[in-house]
């Protein structure tokens, strides 16, 4: 059901108003002045605004132009004193139509109707543009993102291979769609290839391509990635994650700008740039012979670091602001408001899953929240990976220090989360964990019983 504003300061014209579009089955809301109408229309889901021209307070060009300084709501302008002039002025400003009074029902349920489906093809327009362009800005001020955002500016134009480096959900995807669109090559493809979701055994065919027959369930030839990004950008990521095998012919194709399909004999000559990415320390990787130096080198011809979220704290209320305003215009509603103390909330809380976390975070917050986002909702809604701790019969906030009487139940505490997070991130190896966190295999497993989080 469409809700429609109308604001007018003669009870009878609202009055009027009001009858004649309830029986049409709108939901309809009214005010006297244009300063309350601004306020309903920030706070309110509108999908459409009477609005009286001459009124006391503010008048109705006013609130119309105030109005589209936030808001896509069509607007109806109405008025007992109407000229051309008025009505070119109404146009101008972005009214939807203007009608006079006394106003013609018909005409009126029609421009309603019109208006209401023009706004409707708006909203729907917005979230289908958002949803096609996958590039969304860098969002952020400090130093580290200062640093990438020149540094692309400077790269980009180039033809230089790029490695980019950091934790999962950090936004290194984010830099390389940056890296092709600022490129010589953003008219052309840029390919992606998650290196991490495709088996060893497809990872070749994958990238370079088949010929029929080459293999068992090879029943037509296949065009590899290399092929399809040739005149464009190849994005690589999770390269640390690629077989030895695979990388024996990245790194031939980079020397040689041609690949040798699957099955194949005849060279392909492709022209690519590739920028790779990944979460892993390739050089530790190298020392323990899973990944090759001399293909290291062919890639890390310009190395960018994106930092983790926890390293750009002062970034986190510009972020959260921006997925707020996003995430309320995808669900078609006002946008809230994020209070001070919540974004402090935000900013201290550990974020382990990067800029990924933090915008499932304001989703969340967005469905479980009312009209402001506080801290409260912050600290009841807090990842639970990271923010509860499910024992003694009941779930305690990380930051809820009330809960405990002493330091032993402080450290009890803490030591239980630090040993649960590790395990996570190690898929419950704990011979692994046991390495990683410096403790003896046995210490951990009984560490692990006693807090039963294995």
């Amino acid at each position: 059901m469409a809700t429609i504003l109308i604001i007018d300061d003669e009870r009878p014209i609202r009055s009027s108003l009001r009858d004649i579009l309830e029986y049409e089955d709108y939901k309809v809301l009214d005010v006297d002045n244009g300063v309350d109408g601004l306020e309903l229309l920030k706070k309110e889901k509108i999908d459409l605004t009477l609005c009286d021209i001459k009124m006391n307070k503010m008048d109705g060009m006013e609130v119309l132009t105030a109005a589209k300084e936030f808001s896509d709501t069509p607007f109806i302008m109405i008025s007992g004193h109407g000229t051309i002039e008025t009505a070119v002025e109404a146009a101008r400003k972005g009214a939807y139509d203007f009608l006079e009074k006394p106003l013609d029902l018909n005409r009126l349920l029609i421009t309603v109707r019109n208006a209401l489906e023009k706004g409707s093809l708006v909203k729907e327009t917005k979230v289908l543009k958002r949803k096609v362009s996958k590039t969304k800005e860098i969002l952020g001020a400090s130093d580290g993102i200062s640093l990438i955002k020149d540094s692309i500016d400077k790269v980009a134009p180039t033809e230089a291979r790029v490695l980019i480096t950091g934790a999962n959900g950090s936004g290194k995807e984010l830099v390389a769609r940056w890296l092709h669109e600022k490129s010589n090559r953003a008219s052309a493809a840029l390919v992606e290839v998650n290196c991490a979701a495709i088996p060893s055994e497809l990872i070749e065919s994958e990238l370079f391509g088949h010929e029929k027959g080459s293999f068992t369930s090879a029943v037509k030839q296949r065009i590899g990635k290399f092929e399809q990004a040739s005149g464009g950008t190849l994005f690589l990521d999770e390269i640390g994650d690629m077989s030895l095998s695979a990388q024996a012919k990245v790194l031939r194709a980079l020397q040689e700008n041609k690949i040798t399909r699957v099955g194949g004999e005849k060279e392909i000559s492709v022209d690519v740039r590739v920028v790779a990415a990944t979460n892993k320390d390739l050089l530790k990787e190298i020392d323990a012979g899973n990944f090759r130096m001399d293909l290291y080198h062919r890639l890390s011809v310009i190395l960018i670091h994106v930092p983790s979220l926890a390293e750009r704290r002062d970034d986190i209320p510009t972020l959260a602001t921006a997925f707020c305003e996003e995430i309320c215009a995808d669900y078609n509603i006002p946008t809230k408001e994020i209070t001070t103390e919540a974004m402090k909330a935000l900013q201290a809380l550990p974020w382990t899953g990067n800029i990924r976390e933090l915008r499932n975070m304001v989703e969340r917050l967005i469905i479980l929240s009312d009209r402001k986002i506080t801290d409260k909702e912050v600290n009841s809604f807090a990842n639970p990976s990271v923010s509860t701790h499910h024992g003694l019969g009941g779930v305690t906030s990380m930051i809820d220090l009330d809960r405990m009487d002493n330091l032993e139940d402080f450290l009890t505490f803490a030591e239980d989360k630090f040993l649960s997070h590790k395990l996570n991130k190690n898929n419950g190896d704990v011979e692994k964990t046991a390495r990683a966190v410096g403790v003896s295999e046995e210490r951990l497993r009984e560490q692990a019983k006693k807090y039963n989080i294995v």
